[in-house]
């Protein structure tokens, strides 16, 4: 075992896959020279060179496009997106070419694509730098959402995503970038299909993903101390989502809490929450709860970007409202 931080375990699985494969090159804004807007590609040009490891043009919809053009011969590029809301400059490259060319080809040309962003807020980068869009691209048939929350999976996912034949969208919470702990030295790839259950318990399923897992985890400790057992399901997945995890749990718990840091409003946790309630409605005990971020532009002020993200306290709050 060794200690590294999220961002160490990112940069681990982009030196393997380098290694591994002379077709995978990395490329964005300020990943070589610079070592990555958050440091994640640090070294890398220095030890790859500036053909595998490529700093580009500020223009998102120049190089992304540019990086479907290269999967579509041959190669299988990284493409780094510094903050998601910049990914909007290249929806028309994500949603209508990339999502879309296998089956607007007859099924010829597959678009083997990663795209890593950054996501999220609670570090007072203001409103245009602190959105949670992931469950955006969850609407969009053709691609795949992926959402690190730990180590291992910022360490794994990485070389599987590389191996999909379709387009992969790989969101990375900035607040973990320091996050810290314990990585098996012979940590590998990770099973993209599968939810996880990060603790067990038998009194309310939390469902969350990214960087809302810790702050589940934080309440599922809260309420151990008050004797309530929750159990806590991270996504890992967004699209496609493994529904036979989540309801397995609710079923056994019979109740359930979505923690999403998107905006309530036809969101991720209403996907799930409708999922729940079709498939384990006469097992829950009490409706579905949610807690989202706070409809508004996200505030700069840090003891109000607190009162607008999802909080430790927020999904106690959910559960005890559940009567667990």
């Amino acid at each position: 075992m060794s200690t590294v931080t999220y961002r160490e375990a990112l940069r681990m699985a982009l030196d393997d896959a380098l290694r591994r494969d002379e077709r995978v090159f990395l490329m964005g804004e300020d990943v070589g020279r610079y070592g990555g807007c958050y440091a994640v590609s640090l070294g890398l040009l220095e030890e790859f060179g500036p053909e595998r490891v490529r700093d580009t043009p500020l223009s998102e919809s120049g190089f992304v496009g540019a990086g479907i053009g290269a999967a579509l011969g041959g190669m299988r590029p990284i493409v780094e997106i510094m903050t998601v809301n910049f990914s909007l400059l290249a929806l028309d490259q994500i949603v209508n070419n990339a999502a879309t060319l296998l089956y607007m080809s007859g099924g010829q040309f597959n678009v083997p694509l990663v795209i890593r962003m950054t996501t999220g807020a609670g570090r007072q980068l203001g409103a245009q730098h602190s959105h949670s869009l992931e469950g955006w691209y969850t609407h969009i048939p053709g691609i795949r959402i992926l959402a690190p929350a730990t180590l291992e999976d910022a360490r794994g996912m990485l070389w599987p995503a590389l191996c999909d034949p379709d387009p992969v969208l790989l969101f990375e919470h900035g607040a973990l970038y320091n996050e810290q702990g314990e990585l098996a030295d012979d940590a590998g790839s990770v099973d993209l299909d599968a939810a996880v259950v990060r603790r067990e318990g038998s009194d309310v399923t939390i469902v969350s993903y990214g960087g809302m897992l810790r702050v589940a985890l934080g309440a599922a400790d809260g309420l151990a101390e008050e004797g309530i057992s929750a159990e806590v399901v991270d996504l890992r997945s967004l699209r496609p989502l493994d529904t036979a995890t989540i309801v397995s749990s609710v079923v056994r718990t019979h109740r359930a809490v979505v923690v999403d840091e998107g905006w309530r409003t036809g969101s991720l946790s209403a996907e799930v929450s409708a999922r729940i309630v079709e498939q384990a409605f006469y097992d829950l005990d009490a409706p579905v709860a949610r807690v989202c971020t706070a409809e508004v532009p996200m505030p700069y002020a840090k003891h109000l970007e607190d009162e607008a993200t999802p909080q430790v306290r927020d999904v106690v709050s959910a559960v005890h409202m559940l009567g667990a």
